[in-house]
């Protein structure tokens, strides 16, 4: 039970962290597809032209960003929804079911392998976009705020950056800790399934003891009826 006890207040902790990191992916790329005018800068290219000296953009996909949102914003969900129920069987002392605790691995495995495409997602993405940027500036960062488009295409470039850094960190801190979470679920598992088996043989025990018994006393009163018929 100790142990069941510290794997239950590991788990609480971890989707509280993940709770917290999820928001740091959905939020500033919500706000950088604002500021781009519905556009994702993850996978963007382009050229420097030489006229104007802006940015001649060709977009990529609007689902380089959707991917990531989708996934914080499911990552928020959960992580909501485990904390309150955690809490409640933690608080009326119940019991999960094996079945539960299985579906709980399940999803938890799932979630690690979708934050890790977002994780990896944003990562390359940024690095592409950063690489056109390094053309004309020293450092990406130094591109942020920068006018590098043309005026009609209303895309505010300032905050760019650090939107998609403070993503890129709560994509990856994320996976760490789902990955932390999926240990706990796995390891709580095993602990239910061993406290079925000791129940099991404990109860299997406990009833061959009493057939034993019942046997014993079932011998004892036949020879003394025996000896009855004999006196007879």
């Amino acid at each position: 039970m100790a142990l069941a006890n510290v794997l239950i207040l590991s788990q609480i902790a971890g989707h509280v962290f993940a709770f917290i990191l999820s928001m740091c992916i959905f939020i500033p790329l919500a706000i950088h597809v604002r500021s781009f005018d519905g556009h994702c800068l993850l996978f963007t290219s382009g050229t420097w032209q030489e006229k104007d000296g802006l940015f001649d953009v060709r977009w990529a996909s609007k689902a380089y960003c959707n991917y990531p949102i989708i996934v914080g914003v499911n990552l928020f969900i959960i992580s909501g929804l485990q904390i309150y129920k955690m809490a409640f069987l933690a608080y009326r002392e119940l019991e999960r079911s094996f079945l539960g605790l299985f579906f709980d691995v399940v999803i938890s495995i799932s979630l690690c392998a979708m934050t890790l495409i977002a994780a990896i997602i944003i990562t390359l993405g940024f690095m592409a976009w950063c690489s056109d940027m390094t053309e004309r500036f020293p450092s990406c960062d130094i591109a942020d705020g920068q006018n590098i488009t043309n005026v009609e295409l209303n895309i505010q470039t300032s905050g760019f950056y650090i939107e998609m850094g403070t993503a890129q960190f709560g994509a990856w801190a994320s996976f760490a800790t789902w990955v932390g979470l999926s240990v706990f679920s796995l390891l709580k598992l095993i602990n239910n399934h061993q406290v079925r088996n000791i129940r099991v043989s404990m109860y299997i025990e406990r009833q061959r003891l009493v057939n034993e018994d019942v046997y014993r006393g079932t011998t004892s009163e036949v020879p003394a009826a025996s000896g009855t018929l004999s006196d007879n």
